[in-house]
């Protein structure tokens, strides 16, 4: 006897086993969420028409500057002996990084404080000071002259 196998319907749909859906953060190996940054680009009325690939592109570049960030946050925050970061860590880390204090040039980040930072011309000689401790260390004392 043959078997009758279930004939599908219109586009596949109708009968068979359903296929796991699979995100499209997963096939373009990222952590930031395509499908959400998509959903926004078109509701952000930003262009008439969104391509394929621009909320996967923005996605890996938004992926990319925000492990950037946090790697070098991170490292003031080791500097720092802290365990957390916390906004001063991610300031050091900006304003330390060139193409990332370029890039937020005009950001302030909340709490964060700002860069130490001596001008040279407030700080005492060295010259100076280092002369007259050295005039003092080589000058022997004289002991008192007993009459």
């Amino acid at each position: 006897m043959e078997t009758v196998s279930k004939t599908k319907g219109a586009g596949g749909r109708r009968g068979g086993e359903r296929k796991k859906s699979v995100p499209k953060s997963v096939k373009a190996g990222l952590q930031f969420p395509v499908g959400r940054i998509a959903r926004y680009l078109k509701k952000g009325r930003y262009a008439q028409r969104t391509g394929v690939g621009a909320p996967i592109y923005l996605a890996a570049v938004l992926e990319y500057l925000a492990a950037e960030v946090l790697e070098l946050a991170g490292n003031a925050a080791r500097d720092n002996k802290k365990n957390r970061i916390n906004p001063r860590h991610v300031l050091l880390a900006v304003k330390n990084d060139e193409e990332l204090g370029k890039l937020l040039q005009g950001v302030t980040i909340a709490s964060g404080g700002v860069l130490p930072n001596i001008n040279p011309v407030l700080l005492p000689k060295k010259s100076t000071a280092a002369a007259d401790s050295d005039k003092a260390s080589k000058s022997p004392k004289k002991s008192p002259k007993k009459a």
